[in-house]
């Protein structure tokens, strides 16, 4: 492709990197004679390099256990099922929450509280991957998290950090890179605070810097898959580790008030480091809470988690917009489901996929806003379901991802990011 008429494609994609029928012919007639040169492959890479300079990040706030949607963003406090919460005004009028998250409350101008997420999958495992992937497990297929498919679309390959980071305790069938490959897949850190362990070389940088060529000579010629994969893995970690930028796991780094105003607790410290790596160039980053798993003493537990949570999560808010990085950075916060509005003998509530919470802020969301409602009861959704397809590509909307993008399985499988769905009408400024 000549360096012109690459660069005439370049103006027709814009600064959105949404390019346009018109706009792109346009391009194509101003390069003149260079028309014809231009491959699909080269398009896609424009489209790509476009993507990577815009600095598009997402921010997942996990609530492992499946929250109650009572006890956090739908209270019901006019009817029994609601139990002992009460609501309470949000910086919006007319707008209430639960009141265990006074400080959100106070964010709800920078909010969009889905409350009609809907699902069928009303087992932890399947929908946890359900809420991470947008497709339900599959016994053929390791489908991608949408952190993965992030990492692949959105992230710099030349960087030295990880692309894909997930801040808290390993749980179970949450996915990673399935099949787009295991350089995909998320860096874990059990714990915020320190540098990740073995995160710095054994002997003199010059030394391990030989035993590296060494290891890619002795491995070179070799293309068996676990070679490959071993491969990737080590090339991957060493340029980590010795990058300059693995202060910003460091935590010592951000002055005291800082760290205060987040708190003490693990999720705290999650949300500050959550901050830190995508100012850093990180693109996805997920932290978890939980367990939100409350069949039995519901209220008093909710209530605890909340007070871990509420706090956090609007600091990492506030400090995103003052630091001008919220407008290019989607926070997202759920479980895999919500509870039952019957509040049962152990003053619990079960797990119920047909109605629950999923809030979003950031990246051209427009707060300030409900989307969907359920009934007086809680029981039945009567305003906008939202089946996942439908958050997913609205996730891809909002991250600037095309939804309707194939991958290959293994097998040469087409599969695309999103199967279907709708994005959600309002959802965006």
């Amino acid at each position: 492709m000549s360096i012109e008429f690459k660069h005439h494609v370049e103006l027709a994609v814009g600064r959105h990197g949404v390019i346009g029928r018109r706009d792109f012919f346009k391009g194509i007639s101003l390069a003149g004679v260079a028309a014809g040169t231009l491959t699909w492959a080269d398009l896609v890479s424009l489209r790509a390099n476009e993507l990577r300079r815009e600095g598009m990040a997402c921010i997942v706030l996990w609530m492992q256990g499946g929250p109650s949607q009572f006890e956090t963003f739908n209270p019901k406090p006019d009817h029994e099922n609601g139990g002992e919460t009460k609501a309470i005004a949000t910086s919006v009028p007319g707008i209430q929450v639960a009141d265990r998250f006074p400080r959100l409350a106070r964010q709800m101008d920078r909010l969009a509280i889905i409350r009609s997420m809907t699902t069928k999958e009303g087992n932890h495992q399947r929908a946890s991957f359900l809420m991470h992937t947008g497709y339900s497990p599959s016994a053929s297929v390791a489908y991608p998290a949408l952190g993965a498919i992030a990492a692949d679309t959105l992230a710099d390959a030349a960087s030295d950090l990880p692309a894909f980071a997930r801040i808290g305790p390993r749980f179970r069938n949450c996915g990673g890179g399935g099949f787009l490959g295991v350089e995909f897949d998320p860096f874990m850190i059990p714990k915020a605070g320190a540098l990740p362990q073995n995160a710095k070389p054994a002997t003199a940088v010059a030394r391990y810097q030989r035993r590296l060529g060494l290891l890619k000579r002795l491995e070179s010629g070799r293309s068996a898959p676990h070679v490959t994969d071993h491969r990737k893995l080590y090339q991957t970690a060493s340029r980590m580790i010795l990058s300059p930028r693995m202060k910003a796991f460091d935590l010592n780094q951000e002055p005291a008030s800082m760290r205060q105003a987040y708190g003490d607790s693990e999720f705290g410290s999650g949300c500050l480091l959550a901050r830190r790596l995508v100012e850093s160039g990180v693109t996805f980053v997920e932290v978890s809470a939980g367990n939100w798993d409350t069949h039995a003493d519901n209220f008093p537990r909710t209530q605890a988690l909340a007070d871990q949570v509420d706090g956090p999560a609007a600091q990492l808010l506030e400090d995103l917009a003052n630091r001008g990085m919220l407008e290019r950075t989607l926070v997202v916060w759920m479980g895999e489901f919500g509870r039952t509005p019957r509040i049962n003998a152990r003053g619990g509530r079960d797990h119920l996929p047909k109605a629950f919470n999923v809030v979003l802020a950031g990246s051209n969301v427009r707060g300030g806003q409900v989307i969907g409602a359920t009934n007086d009861a809680g029981t039945e959704i009567v305003d906008r379901p939202v089946p996942v397809e439908d958050l997913f590509r609205s996730l891809c909307m909002s991250l600037k991802i095309d939804p309707d993008h194939e991958n290959l399985s293994p097998i040469g499988r087409p599969i695309t990011v999103v199967d279907g769905g709708e994005a959600i009408t309002g959802l965006f400024s």
